[in-house]
């Protein structure tokens, strides 16, 4: 089959990423999507998340990104939906899917442009009933390094000029005015603070993988959050936890860490008592400082009124917040946290 007739052979072309920036090599894939189908549908990846460093664009503005780079008449004939991480693969691919089938219809021909980078694209691999056209690297980019640079200019003209074989023309104009807006001082300190962290951890012979644990408490439909005080993600709501001690159980650590930062009215045996269920969050990307893997404990203390709290130690803020006004704060949460919750309330429903 020529290059040609191939083109025809799909009703839409699905591109999937988070494009945090939207770069060269995005523009590629884009450009082979639009060739391939006269629809084309860009699956904006990580949203309604809270900015971070990873992720600092919204999905409405990494849209507009993109759209910026394409001519009017290839702009008409792309389509952009939204999805959350979930940080489950079936939950996830599932959302995409259905997604997909609101703007192509359940019967289209699907074609998957994507590009094999590293590990982390093992994702293409999760739609087998759509035919997957795997491109080659046309361009040496890395978002990664793009991000660095942005976050860590001295002179905002003279970094993007650098990157100007990187990032279509347009997409350097939104980063130039995006990083006047309030949003980007903030990240950009936590771009700091979080490669001091790194730095500190250089010298492992081996990269390091960290054990936290976390505690979510119920009771009365409201679960119990704090408020970060410092870098990384000061500001956002969180489930009580931390890192774990040297000599600690994993239980030991979460009771240890609720009291210090919630000074939560009730006894460590009680507390016991009213344990539901332990799960493991264990995916790769879900924390910006490293590989994190955390136990997080579901306790359900079956009260009809809510225990005392005050903050303390890292924590600026401990709330008792109902459960029903959760989904409406999930750009609002630290890393995975509101994933946590959904995970053991069901908040967002499953496909």
């Amino acid at each position: 089959m020529s290059g040609q007739d191939k083109a025809r052979t799909a009703d839409a072309a699905v591109l999937i990423g988070r494009f945090q920036p939207f770069h060269n090599g995005h523009l590629h894939l884009l450009q082979r999507a639009l060739e391939r189908a006269p629809t084309v549908i860009v699956v904006l990846g990580s949203a309604f998340h809270a900015r971070n460093t990873k992720n600092p664009l919204t999905w409405q503005e990494r849209a507009a990104m993109i759209a910026s780079a394409l001519p009017e008449t290839q702009r008409e004939r792309v389509r952009f939906v939204a999805t959350r991480d979930y940080y489950d693969d079936r939950r996830w691919s599932a959302e995409i899917r259905h997604l997909v089938a609101g703007v192509a219809g359940e019967q289209a021909r699907i074609v998957l442009i994507g590009h094999f980078k590293d590990a982390s694209s093992y994702y293409l691999r999760h739609f087998p009933h759509w035919e997957l056209e795997a491109l080659e690297r046309a361009v040496d980019i890395d978002a990664t390094d793009i991000r660095r640079l942005w976050f860590e200019a001295e002179d905002m003209d003279v970094t993007l000029d650098v990157l100007a074989q990187m990032l279509p023309a347009s997409a350097r104009h939104y980063l130039r005015a995006w990083s006047l807006l309030p949003h980007y001082a903030p990240l950009a300190e936590e771009h700091r603070q979080l490669q001091k962290y790194k730095t500190a951890w250089s010298a492992a012979p081996y990269p390091p993988i960290f054990t936290t644990v976390d505690a979510v408490i119920r009771a009365a439909d409201y679960v119990l959050l704090v408020q970060r005080k410092g870098f990384p993600g000061r500001g956002l709501w969180a489930i009580p936890g931390g890192f774990l001690d040297q000599r600690e159980r994993l239980m030991q650590a979460a009771l240890r860490e609720l009291a210090e930062e919630t000074n939560l009215a009730v006894l460590p045996i009680t507390l016991e008592d009213a344990l539901v269920d332990v799960k493991i969050f264990d995916h790769p990307d879900r924390s910006a400082r490293g590989r994190t893997i955390t136990h997080a404990y579901y306790f359900d203390l079956r009260l009809e009124h809510l225990p005392a709290v005050e903050a303390a130690d890292d924590a600026a803020q401990a709330v008792w917040t109902p459960i029903a006004q959760l989904a409406t704060m999930e750009e609002s949460f630290f890393d995975d946290h509101f994933h946590i919750l959904d995970s053991f309330l069901k908040l967002t429903g499953e496909r």
